[in-house]
């Protein structure tokens, strides 16, 4: 009886496992896996016509025996698994602290919760001292406008949205940049969680110079252009005609 209460609590025990979370579907099959194992190295099944007077003991042990296995496997998969979130977890960090544009993750009340080395560089602050500051700090007040309207049809639409402002550094340099926002998912649907956006600034203050710098140099290249033949036409002329003039009188006609 002894036996058969272990082999009940075994079974309990790996009846939990197999329905936990998300590998409800993955411990069915270790168990098949780990039975087959169990076979392979010839411990008795209690189906075994021979092991009869000895069922209870060797069902004990066959239970023992899956469940030991299964364990294994299990840790096999999640040393496995283990593995991949660290090789993805180094290029999350390739991909994120050291793309050449500044990432932000803002509150749904404007506050920054986490920005990536790119943005602490673009506002010339450390990325610690930005953490809940609002993002509005550092935007040029003639902007904050734009970018409440930007941010109003964000979260009314949960759409990306881009617009153009200008920032200003911790230094008090000012320089133009691109915002684009998109609403970011929880990471966990069954929990509720306050909205977050991803906001992406890139630096476009030298677009933003030779966009400014057009309308001059077409304006003064027509100028430019007809001063030229204006001016360097005549010359060419009369040093023609001086030219000709001296051969003729060289050869005296």
């Amino acid at each position: 009886m002894r036996f058969e209460r272990v082999a009940r609590r075994l079974q309990t025990t790996s009846s939990a496992m197999n329905d936990g979370g998300k590998r409800s579907s993955v411990a069915p099959k270790l168990r098949w896996r780990a039975e087959e194992i169990v076979n392979q190295e010839g411990i008795p099944s209690p189906r075994s016509r021979s092991a009869l007077s000895r069922q209870e003991a060797l069902k004990l042990l066959h239970e023992l025996r899956v469940h030991q296995i299964e364990l294994r496997m299990q840790n096999d998969e999640l040393c496995r698994t283990r593995a991949d979130l660290n090789a993805t977890r180094a290029r999350y960090f390739d991909l994120y602290n050291l793309a050449p544009v500044g990432y932000f993750i803002v509150s749904d009340d404007g506050r920054i919760m986490e920005t990536n080395l790119a943005g602490a560089n673009l506002l010339k602050i450390p990325r610690a001292a930005l953490v809940e500051q609002p993002i509005t700090r550092f935007i040029l007040k003639e902007d904050q406008d734009v970018y409440y309207l930007h941010r109003k049809q964000l979260l009314a639409t949960g759409q990306a949205h881009t617009c153009e402002v200008r920032m200003v550094k911790a230094d008090a340099t000012v320089f133009w940049v691109r915002v684009a926002a998109t609403a970011q998912l929880p990471l966990d649907s069954s929990e509720p969680s306050p909205p977050m956006s991803r906001v992406v600034l890139s630096d476009i203050s030298e677009h933003k110079q030779i966009a400014q710098a057009k309308p001059k140099l077409a304006a003064q290249a027509p100028k430019a252009q007809k001063r030229r033949p204006v001016g360097a036409e005549p010359r060419r002329a009369k040093a023609g005609i001086t030219r000709t003039s001296a051969r003729k009188t060289v050869s005296g006609k």
